[in-house]
C-alpha cells in the first residue's frame, strides 16, 4: 500500500499522493495518480505481471489516446486486396484523370470555347466522383469525410464550376438576368 496507510484500519495519513485518488496499485488507479506517484519518486519500478515479467499498466478512465483514425464510411478498397494498386483506386482516378483532361484543355488551350470546355470538364469530374460516392458502396481514397459529407462537398462544388463556366463571358452560353441585375446594383 502506499505511505501513510494501514491496511488494517484503512486511514490515511493526510497530504499524500493518495488522498486524491483510490488506493495506489489497484486497478481503480488512473494515468494522474500514477503520474503523481511517479512525480514524488514512489514508482520507480514497474509493476511486475505474472509469469512474463513484463510491465502492465491499469487502463485510464479518465483519458484515452487516438491510436487510429478511424476509415471514412466506403472508405475501403473498391478491388480486391489482390489486384494492383490502380484497379483498387479507380473511382479517384476516374475523378482525377476527368479533372486533368480539363486542366489540359484549359491550360494548352488549343480552340476558341477551350477555356470554358476545359473548366466543365473539371465541374463533371466533380460531379462524377458525387455520383460515384453515392452509388459504389467502397471507393477507396474518394471518401475523404462522411458520405453525405462527400456528396454535399463534390456535388456543391462541381455544380458551381460547370455553371460558372456556362455563364463565362465573352458570350455566355447560359444567360441569368438576375445576376445582371445583382451586379449592377452591387457596382452603382
Amino acid at each position: 500500500m502506499g505511505a501513510g496507510t494501514s491496511p488494517a484500519d484503512g486511514s490515511h495519513a493526510p497530504g499524500g499522493a493518495e488522498d486524491a485518488g483510490p488506493a495506489a496499485g489497484g486497478p481503480e488507479e488512473t494515468a494522474v495518480t500514477g503520474a503523481a506517484r511517479a512525480a514524488d519518486g514512489t514508482a520507480d519500478e514497474p509493476a511486475e505481471s505474472g509469469e512474463g515479467g513484463g510491465s502492465t499498466r491499469a487502463p485510464s478512465r479518465r483519458f484515452s489516446l487516438t491510436h487510429d483514425t478511424a476509415r471514412p464510411e466506403g472508405g475501403g478498397r473498391a478491388a480486391p486486396g489482390d489486384a494492383p494498386a490502380p484497379a483498387r483506386q479507380w473511382p479517384l482516378l476516374t475523378v482525377l484523370c476527368t479533372a486533368g483532361a480539363g486542366l489540359l484543355l484549359v491550360g494548352t488551350d488549343p480552340f476558341t470555347e477551350a477555356f470554358r470546355i476545359g473548366a466543365m470538364l473539371i465541374g463533371v469530374a466533380l460531379l462524377v466522383g458525387a455520383v460515384l460516392r453515392w452509388v459504389v458502396p467502397s471507393v477507396g481514397m474518394l471518401a475523404v469525410r462522411s458520405r453525405f459529407t462527400d456528396l454535399v462537398t463534390y456535388g456543391l462544388m462541381g455544380s458551381l464550376i460547370v455553371l460558372l463556366a456556362l455563364m463565362a463571358q465573352p458570350k455566355p452560353w447560359l444567360y441569368v438576368p438576375i445576376l445582371q441585375d445583382i451586379v449592377h446594383f452591387t457596382i452603382r
